[in-house]
């Protein structure tokens, strides 16, 4: 499965970049271990932040960073076949969670929950 990774990106950092990092490295070791478990992760950051830098932005938060960064987590989600929550308290991943269930994706609140896939050596 293709699993999109919800989790805190800026929540209860007050924008602090090291914090926000720390969020990002959460999300990074729960796509390691969904990708271990046999599925491919994708977080939308991974695809919205460069989008972002692109764009102009020029602080995380503003207009550019507002019109792009949670937009592109709930295009993803129609191409996922799952959304994972992960991490602690976030409206965004709430939403993305909410937005996953709208479209009929399976959505697992815990790693434990996410089926082991077999996989196939390349």
């Amino acid at each position: 499965m293709l699993i999109l990774i919800a989790g805190p990106y800026r929540s209860n950092t007050n924008d602090n970049p090291e914090l926000i990092a720390q969020n990002m490295h959460r999300m990074e070791e729960a796509a390691l271990t969904v990708y271990r478990a046999g599925h491919t992760p994708i977080c939308g950051e991974w695809i919205a932040l460069p989008l972002i830098q692109q764009a102009g932005s020029t602080q995380v938060g503003d207009t550019v960073f507002n019109e792009i960064f949670h937009p592109v987590a709930v295009r993803l989600i129609d191409h996922c076949d799952a959304v994972l929550r992960v991490g602690g308290p976030s409206a965004g991943a709430d939403e993305m969670m909410n937005q996953a269930a709208l479209k009929g994706k399976q959505t697992y609140w815990a790693m434990e929950n996410l089926p082991v896939a077999s996989v196939s050596s390349v």
